[in-house]
């Protein structure tokens, strides 16, 4: 059978299935990766594993005629073969698994699929891709449809946004309907403390009940139930992830110098410490997307890290991919946009060789995850020609339900582009990519902990990015800086339109029309249209009378510009779909009626120090592992390199130790020519630079030094 599309079949609707793979006389790279993690899996080893890559194309054109454009448009067609509406590998008995995203997932590659055809003149109704692979087993290995399918969930897919398929061709998701319209009211007035929590942990906003009661006391003076988009935003605005609640809480600490209390606990540390030293090249700290200092009489660097752990836990590429992607984009966000120059990133995953049979339930494999991570941070990075410099890797047990994933991005900015702010008939504009489903409920999901339920509960808190229109959105943002065409900027991060265009509001007011929103596909509600963290966009603010100008710039960079609404004056956030009404909000309870956190702490002193106790116990690991006899390392007759030689070679291969090359050659360093001291270093360049060292200005003599460090 044909594949089909709602139903009709593929002939009717043109709709082809397209595979491409590598020429059977070549080696099949996919494939022996995935033949080689078959040994940590305690699975059948394949006799081997030949992989192709799957479109379908909804396109009104013959066969002679796809079959044109797949050869050159989806294909190498020296070392790959093409075929279409036909199995690649006819001859090739085995399992067959098919993989493709859900519906609603990212997928970068439709997007250059697309352009592809139109720049050909040939328009597609619809496109989706997918993988296949071909497990070929010995006759007496053949593994059971139950191994399979867990072979597929450890090795193949990812079901937090993948569809597995065993021995059966996927099927094609259609388009997504309009959605219907429906105004939703949540009703909380009368609910008691236990239905005001089920009501936060069934709609994953995770407020607390303290929380819940203060906007249902704030509705019960308005005398009205809140609308389902007004509870998600404020939901988005109070989250951990945003707001940062419990480091802004009171705490009253009982310490060795008695009892002692914090009113803000952030502000009388972190913020106190810096406020204290009053440094002169402190320029803007504590109160934008990144911090800025001085560089020189007219530049000024800005540096932004923050973490992505619970995303790369459950989908490692997306997750640190548009980890370090967010860091960017606040960096673009800082001021009236930093130009990013360079990428940092730590990481701290599980042993690499942990046994599949002992990993937590909802757990992906740390191999798989590390792979995972190293590659969206490269690719995002590599894709838009911004150097990652430097970085760290750490390896332990404890990270293999909660992977550490740390993501950097160091910015240069002229020092009169830092002050912005929105003015009141200023148009709220949306530049960069469309909005869709991935991304709901990422700052609230990034807020609580996780479990082995998580992969599933929260799949579509995971976002994709696209790497490609985030850099055409850079060139464009910075072009319209230097013409002085906008008066504010920031990024959709966790929390989409609801954090951007109320964090930029604050102190106006705005009037949205989300019906005006661009979508990447139909049936999106209002509400997923404004909660939405879909990734590659920023909120900017632009007088009227600039708006003709801007939209030309950003339609001659190719990216898409589209007033949404304005800055209102009034204090108030009113949102409209249709000519609806759908949520209207005072800004003050928005931003200023969180009820704070109160915390009891107790400080006690350590009894011992557990970094030399693991290092004791990795020594005797390792002497354990050689077989040495505790009186040999004793013995001051015995040649120390005959005992101490092979105990450093076990020591040196722990992977927390062990050389990072591997990860540091995939990433870009030298693109935009700012490196002078690299990230590998020496005679042979094979060793590890403690830093590295960048001039942000060309030309100039002043540099900037760029670290980290780790201590778990």
């Amino acid at each position: 059978r044909h594949p089909t599309l709602n139903g009709q079949d593929a002939h009717t609707l043109m709709l082809y299935r397209i595979e491409v793979g590598p020429r059977e006389s070549l080696p099949d790279q996919p494939g022996n990766s995935v033949l080689a993690e078959f040994k940590f899996l305690h699975a059948a080893l394949p006799e081997s594993v030949r992989t192709a890559r799957l479109y379908w194309v909804d396109l009104d054109v013959d066969a002679a005629t796809m079959s044109t454009l797949a050869r050159a448009l989806l294909s190498d067609p020296i070392v790959e073969n093409v075929a279409i509406n036909a199995p690649l590998y006819a001859a090739a008995s085995g399992q067959h698994v098919e993989v493709v995203r859900k519906p609603g997932v990212m997928d970068p590659v439709l997007v250059s699929i697309d352009k592809a055809f139109k720049d050909r003149g040939a328009v597609a109704k619809h496109i989706a891709t997918g993988r296949k692979y071909v497990l070929q087993y010995a006759e007496d290995k053949q593994p059971d449809a139950a191994e399979l399918l867990r072979i597929g969930r450890k090795l193949l897919a990812n079901e937090c946004i993948e569809e597995l398929h065993i021995n059966t061709p996927a099927p094609v998701h259609a388009p997504s309907a309009e959605a219907v319209f429906k105004l939703i009211e949540v009703p909380l007035l009368e609910k008691s403390d236990a239905e005001l929590l089920e009501i936060s942990k069934k709609g994953c906003l995770s407020l607390t009940l303290a929380e819940m009661k203060t906007i249902q006391e704030h509705y019960a003076q308005l005398g009205r139930e809140p609308k389902d988009i007004e509870l998600e935003t404020v939901a988005q605005t109070w989250s951990e992830h945003c707001r940062h609640k419990t480091m802004r809480g009171a705490i009253d600490l009982d310490g060795p110098d008695g009892l002692k209390h914090y009113d803000n606990l952030l502000k009388e540390t972190i913020f106190r410490a810096t406020e204290l030293i009053g440094h002169r090249r402190c320029l803007s700290v504590f109160q934008d997307n990144a911090g800025v200092i001085a560089f020189d009489d007219k530049w000024a660097l800005t540096f932004k890290v923050e973490t992505h752990n619970h995303p790369s836990a459950i989908e490692p590429y997306g997750g640190a991919g548009t980890g370090i992607g967010g860091c960017i984009r606040d960096t673009m966000g800082t001021g009236l946009a930093a130009k990013p120059i360079a990428n940092t990133d730590v990481f701290c995953f599980g042993m690499p060789d942990a046994d599949h049979e002992t990993l937590p339930a909802g757990t992906l494999h740390p191999r798989r995850v590390m792979a995972g991570v190293v590659a969206g941070v490269r690719d995002y990075g590599n894709r838009m020609g911004i150097p990652t410099v430097n970085g760290a890797v750490h390896f332990d047990p404890r990270y293999v339900g909660n992977p550490l994933v740390f993501a950097g991005s160091a910015g240069l900015i002229p020092r009169d582009k830092i002050a912005k702010h929105a003015r009141t008939g200023d148009l709220i504009v949306v530049l960069g990519g469309r909005t869709g489903r991935d991304g709901i409920h990422g700052a609230t999901f990034s807020s609580v902990e996780l479990s082995e339920d998580s992969e599933m509960v929260s799949s579509g808190a995971v976002q994709i990015g696209n790497a490609i229109e985030q850099k055409k959105v850079l060139d464009a943002l910075l072009k319209a800086r230097d013409e002085d065409l906008y008066t504010c900027v920031t990024d959709c991060g966790a929390g989409g339109l609801s954090s951007a265009v109320g964090e930029m509001a604050e102190d106006t007011g705005a009037v949205v029309q989300l019906d005006k929103v661009p979508l990447k596909y139909a049936g999106l509600t209002y509400t997923e249209i404004w909660i939405s963290e879909a990734q590659e966009r920023m909120v900017i603010s632009v007088p009227p009378e600039h708006w003709k100008a801007l939209k030309e710039l950003c339609d001659s960079e190719d990216v898409e510009a589209t007033a949404i609404g304005e800055f209102s004056g009034d204090k108030m956030l009113r949102l409209s779909y249709k000519g609806q009404p759908v949520g209207e909000m005072a800004m003050k309870f928005l931003h200023g009626g969180l009820p704070k956190f109160s915390r009891n702490a107790v400080w006690k002193m350590p009894k011992s120090n557990p970094g030399i106790h693991s290092s004791i116990e990795a020594l005797g690991a390792a002497q354990r592992a050689l077989n040495l006899d505790a009186r040999l390392l004793n013995n001051s007759r015995t040649r120390p390199c005959a005992i101490f030689g092979p105990l450093l070679r076990v020591m040196l291969a722990h992977p927390t130790v062990a050389s990072k090359q591997w990860i540091i050659r995939q990433y870009d360093h030298e693109v935009q020519g700012r490196t002078v001291v690299k990230p590998l270093t020496g005679k042979h360049n094979d060793g590890p630079s403690d830093a590295a060292v960048l001039t942000p200005v060309l030309g100039s003599t002043l540099g900037m030094a760029l670290a980290n460090g780790l201590c778990p």
